[in-house]
Formats: C-alpha cells, sequence, structure tokens
C-alpha cells in the first residue's frame, strides 16, 4: 500500500549527505554567478574601457552631448568636396604635351611669304584676296614645341591658344605682310579626367572650357548601374581621396564641383550596415543606404531597447575614428592605430531627455557597433532566478528520495 512520504522517515545519514550536496550546488552556482552568461559587456566596464587598450592602443570614452555631436557635424562638413576641393580651377585651355595642334597663317596682300595675290592692303575689305598657308596639324612633343614655317620651333606647353597666335603673328611681322594666325585644339590628351568603377562605361572625358563638374564626368558614362542611394562617389585628386553619397551630390549643387585635369572619378556600390548587439530587440548586422542614418533610426530599425534586460545609461557606439574628429582636445601626441584612426566609445544616457535631441543628430556611420548593455537588476534577476531553480531542483529530488526511502 502506498503512502504519503514524510520527512521524519528519512534516513537522518543520507539526507545529511543529501543536504550537503545541495548545499554544495548552491555555493557552487554562487561562486559561478559572474557566468550566467551575457550578450557582452557590462555597462561599467565600457565606461571604464579607456583604461583598456585596443591593438596596443588607447581607448577613448566621449560623452555623446552636444559638444561631441557639434564637433562631429564640423568635422562631416569638412569632409565634403565643396570644403576639400577649393582652389580655383586652372583654365582648360591650356595646351599640354600630346595635344594635337591646327595651325593656320593668313597674309594680306601682296603676299610676300606664302605666295602672290591681287593687289589691296585692306584685308577686311577684301577678304577674298587673302592667302592662307595651311601648316599639317601637329601633336606637341616632349620638347613642347609646334613648327611653323618662317618661324621655326615655337614653345606652346603651358599656353593658351590666343597665346600662341600671337606669338605666331609676331614672329612673321616684317616677314609677312599683315599676318594674322588662327589656332585651334583638335584633340585635348592632357586635360581629361578618368571615369570608373560601378558606371555603364568607363572613360575618359576630355574638359572644355566650359568647366565640366562631377555630375558631368557621372552622366557622361552612361551614370551609374546601381540605385543612386546606394552609390559613393570618390575623386582622387592629387594626395586628397575624399567620398561622399552620390544621393548627397545630387541634392547639394555646393558638391557638383568642377573637374581639374587627372581628376579620378570613382563611383562605387557601397551597402552601408551597421551591427547591433548585446539588449536590443533583435541582434542582427543592418543595411542602410548613402543617404545616412541616425542613432535614434538606427534603434528603431533594431526595435529598440530590449525594455526587460536593457540599461538606459549603457547605449554606446564602437568606432575607429579620424583622429581630426575628435578636436584638438585629445593633443597632438594621442595614440592612433597603425591606418591612423583613434578606438572610440560615444556612451549615451537615455535616461537624460536630452538624449533623444543626440540621438536624431548623431549620424551612424559604415561598420560602427551599436551596443546596449544589460541593466544590473536583469543580471541580478537571472541570478536569483538561477537559483531559485537549484533549490526547487534540491527539493525535487530529496523528496523523491525520501519517497524511495520509504
Amino acid at each position: 500500500m502506498n503512502r504519503k512520504a514524510n520527512m521524519a522517515d528519512v534516513n537522518p545519514s543520507r539526507l545529511s549527505a543529501f543536504q550537503a550536496v545541495a548545499l554544495g550546488l548552491v555555493a557552487l552556482t554562487i561562486a559561478g554567478c559572474s557566468s550566467l552568461g551575457a550578450s557582452g559587456p557590462a555597462g561599467g566596464d565600457v565606461r571604464s574601457a579607456d583604461s583598456a587598450d585596443y591593438q596596443g592602443e588607447g581607448i577613448e570614452i566621449v560623452d555623446l552631448d552636444g559638444r561631441a555631436i557639434e564637433r562631429l557635424g564640423q568635422y562631416g562638413r569638412a569632409s565634403e568636396f565643396a570644403e576639400v576641393f577649393t582652389d580655383e580651377a586652372p583654365s582648360a585651355e591650356l595646351i599640354g604635351y600630346g595635344d594635337v595642334l591646327d595651325i593656320a597663317i593668313w597674309e594680306a596682300p601682296p603676299a610676300v611669304l606664302f605666295g602672290t595675290t591681287s593687289t589691296g592692303a585692306d584685308l577686311s575689305a577684301m577678304p577674298e584676296t587673302a592667302r592662307s598657308a595651311p601648316i599639317p596639324q601637329q601633336m606637341v612633343g616632349e620638347a613642347g614645341t609646334v613648327s611653323v614655317p618662317f618661324v621655326g620651333p615655337i614653345k606652346v606647353v603651358g599656353r593658351k591658344v590666343d597665346e600662341v597666335e600671337r606669338a605666331i603673328v609676331s614672329s612673321l611681322r616684317g616677314r609677312a605682310h599683315d599676318p594674322q594666325a588662327i589656332v585651334r585644339l583638335i584633340r585635348n590628351e592632357t586635360r581629361t579626367v578618368t571615369v570608373l568603377g560601378d558606371v555603364a562605361q568607363s572613360k575618359r572625358m576630355a574638359l572644355s572650357a566650359r568647366g565640366e563638374r562631377l555630375l558631368d564626368a557621372v552622366a557622361s558614362a552612361g551614370g551609374t548601374r546601381n540605385p543612386v542611394d546606394r552609390s559613393i562617389v570618390q575623386i582622387t585628386r592629387a594626395s586628397n581621396v575624399v567620398s561622399m553619397p552620390l544621393a548627397r551630390v545630387i541634392e547639394d549643387p555646393a558638391q557638383n564641383v568642377q573637374l581639374f585635369p587627372d581628376d579620378v572619378v570613382t563611383v562605387l556600390h557601397q551597402p552601408f550596415s551597421f551591427v547591433a548587439l548585446g539588449s536590443v530587440r533583435g541582434s542582427a548586422e543592418v543595411p542602410f543606404d548613402g543617404a545616412g542614418l541616425s542613432l535614434a533610426e538606427a534603434l528603431g530599425r533594431v526595435g529598440g531597447l530590449n525594455d526587460a534586460r536593457a540599461d538606459v545609461r549603457g547605449v554606446f557606439i564602437f568606432r575607429l575614428e579620424d583622429r581630426e574628429a575628435l578636436g584638438a582636445g585629445l593633443g597632438e601626441n594621442v595614440r592612433t592605430t597603425a591606418d591612423g584612426r583613434v578606438p572610440v566609445i560615444y556612451r549615451l544616457d537615455m535616461s537624460d531627455p536630452a538624449s533623444l535631441f543626440a540621438m536624431q543628430d548623431f549620424a551612424v556611420r559604415d561598420d560602427d557597433v551599436l551596443y546596449v548593455s544589460t541593466a544590473p537588476g536583469a543580471d541580478l534577476q537571472r541570478f536569483v532566478s538561477t537559483i531559485s531553480s537549484a533549490a526547487f531542483s534540491v527539493i525535487g529530488i530529496t523528496n523523491a528520495l525520501s519517497t524511495n526511502n520509504n
């Protein structure tokens, strides 16, 4: 006959041994409370990360307040085409090496050097009596000169066509009768821009006196092969390499800068993305387009903070930042990584209502890591839950042993 187990009927020696085991389990659980699992470092650990290092270099902790937002905004504007490429464009009419020139010389009657004509000294009144001397088209060689009959080599590199015309006329004056010259630039080989990347057709575009601009180059190559909002356009000029979203250039005419000879325009397909980790509703790699993304929008795309776990004072953005973006406050001796960037953690306290404005002004960048730490209370709750589960398991096993013992 079955009867209900009673703790008084349990063998005391068996029970004492089991209680010792149970207490041992509890002690192990308490000792291992730090290994209950987590989605990343605690907020306090991140806030003290300036004493740690990355690749042997110090990590900077920056509060995401109004001053930081303003500083980052100034740096962002300083990285725009309109701010970097401010030099006045060189004249598009200057002759360079490899250019092909067409030269024609006219002589008023009576022609002396270039044949005979009917009499009459007024060239404007009797243009049909003027005598022309066509000269074969010439390419500007390494010496930077072209040859003109009865004149010889004339330096043309770095000069405008009207300057070359005046030089020819000046050299012929006294030899020819009222000479005049017309110089045309037939083929431009030196004032070109290279357009390549994700365009319909990579090409070299010749620059004219019109002063072609950035969007002219993109259009001449057939436009981008990808959506505008997912394309970046990059200008390489001497040692300056600057990139901007193509959509931003289209929206802001000031960014449609005039091109220089030898510029390289590269159109890139750039699907930006950031990574969200920690106590958010959905950890993921989140893509965004070239138009940009604010921190508020980034949090919205991952569903916001996890109400049951998130520390509102522990919202962090991990970034390898350009030295210039951090301002002069860092000093000249700030340590940087091998590629010249500074490991930075931007921290945001969402318990402060003003942080909601900062979230709207802070621009997320490609490869940023958004991390939300777990609230200390959530860790305590998990710990208590783990202890309770262990305790109830001990009680269940004890009751089972008591039943079997009877």
